[in-house]
């Protein structure tokens, strides 16, 4: 019997010599990541299991995203412990105005590469699949673990195969992609499980697409999803690496606990409604809903491919009187690239805030939280109740296009009647 590409990854990070779906592996760890929340937890239980050093320097990094600019002292105090820790241990550090979001920052610079393990101590590390790479959110205990001895453990997930058949239409994105495959399987439905996208609909897509995609697999209970490498991913790693790596697909004979197809000929714009990335409907059914902020940004759907989207429906337009706009590029980057072909003008001429790199609003962390009775629609990953605020608030989840219309038209709309 043939293996998964997620097999095959776990496989040649163990020292197992055959593995299944439910065995438990002790997994190596390519890189250990963490950020301003899940570190300073993990500094002090790693501290607690009396081990003073990491286990590789060189193999550890550390981002400060979540509350950035710092909102009051105790945010501060926490990425003081980040930095401090950072110098003691001889670690990368990606200080304020450097780095960006945590998992857009990996990917850029080259950190993660086709076939190797990525532990972070964020639920979204599974991002990081975008690139066929095994990234995987960690609680801080077994951050700390893998800090010390660079290795976790792992009960070995079962695959779901998701084929994209067809071609995508006008305003269709990765996001309506991921929305239309937890639509199906619900948001329990990759639990102990990894989504492995195949097929024509998923090569076609960019790797800021993939980046969205693999994002929410965690909304669907997964362990991660991943892409298998390609000529694409090939592309976007050249000259960002070093790092060898090699190009892995799922055996012809290899077990697939499932199998989902998502028509991509007849997809439509999707949108989230309040309180679940699970109740998803067509666009169409949510056109007329108030909006009073929009927030385009998040740790998948901050690009330069989502800024362009968004910058096309906001360019010699305004923001409704009613209704606020945030824009938050997820690297610095990414700002700077925006800032060179002048999409940060079109969006502050248009009267959206424009904000440096963070997680900031996405989870109720700051820059954008929401009053009783607001309504947001956001391109982030979570519209639970209370997620970007107060209880009584509502968030809608969306793509770019879809976001920067309803900036415009102060409610949801088919962005072609902005356009």
């Amino acid at each position: 019997m043939g293996h998964t590409l997620a097999e095959k990854i776990l496989l040649s990070r163990s020292e197992a010599d055959s593995l299944a779906p439910g065995d438990v592996v002790m997994v190596r760890c390519d890189v250990v990541m963490t950020n301003d929340i899940s570190g300073p937890i993990a500094f002090r239980t790693m501290r607690e299991m009396g081990v003073e050093k990491v286990f590789d320097p060189a193999k550890v990094v550390l981002i400060p995203d979540h509350f950035v600019p710092a909102k009051d002292v105790r945010s501060a105090e926490l990425q003081k412990v980040l930095k401090e820790w950072a110098a003691e241990q001889g670690v990368v550090f990606y200080d304020q105005g450097r780095g960006g979001i945590e998992h857009a920052v990996l990917v850029e610079d080259g950190w993660v590469v086709p076939g190797s393990v990525v532990a972070g101590g964020d639920s979204h590390t599974c991002t990081l699949g975008a690139l066929g790479a095994f990234g995987t959110g960690l609680g801080s205990t077994d951050v700390a673990a893998c800090l010390a001895f660079g290795e976790f453990w792992q009960a070995v997930p079962g695959t779901i195969r998701v084929e994209f058949s067809g071609e995508k239409g006008r305003f269709v994105t990765g996001k309506d992609l991921i929305l239309a495959v937890i639509a199906q399987i619900g948001v329990d439905g990759g639990t102990d499980h990894v989504l492995e996208f195949v097929g024509p609909g998923a090569e076609a897509l960019s790797i800021d697409e993939r980046l969205a995609v693999a994002n929410l697999a965690v909304e669907a209970g997964s362990e991660t999803g991943i892409f298998p490498a390609d000529d694409r991913t090939a592309a976007y790693l050249e000259g960002r690496t070093d790092r060898p790596w090699t190009a892995e697909r799922s055996d012809p004979d290899a077990e697939f606990a499932r199998s989902v197809r998502i028509e991509l000929d007849s997809l439509p714009p999707l949108i989230a409604l309040p309180h679940s990335p699970g109740n998803v409907v067509a666009l169409a059914e949510a056109v007329g809903r108030r909006i009073d902020q929009v927030y385009i940004g998040n740790c998948s759907n901050g690009t330069l491919t989502d800024l362009r989207q968004a910058a096309e429906i906001l360019r010699g337009k305004q923001v409704h009187p009613r209704t606020r706009a945030i824009v938050v590029p997820a690297t610095q980057k990414i700002w700077r690239a925006a800032l060179a072909e002048g999409l940060l003008d079109v969006f502050a001429a248009a009267g959206c805030i424009v904000s440096t790199p963070t997680c900031g609003a996405c989870f109720g962390g700051g820059n954008g939280i929401l009053a009783a009775g607001e309504n947001a629609l956001a391109t982030t990953n979570r519209n639970f109740k209370g997620r970007m605020g107060s209880p009584e608030a509502g968030v809608y989840l969306g793509n770019a296009w879809v976001a920067a219309a309803a900036a415009v038209a102060g409610e949801i709309v088919d962005p072609a009647e902005v356009l």
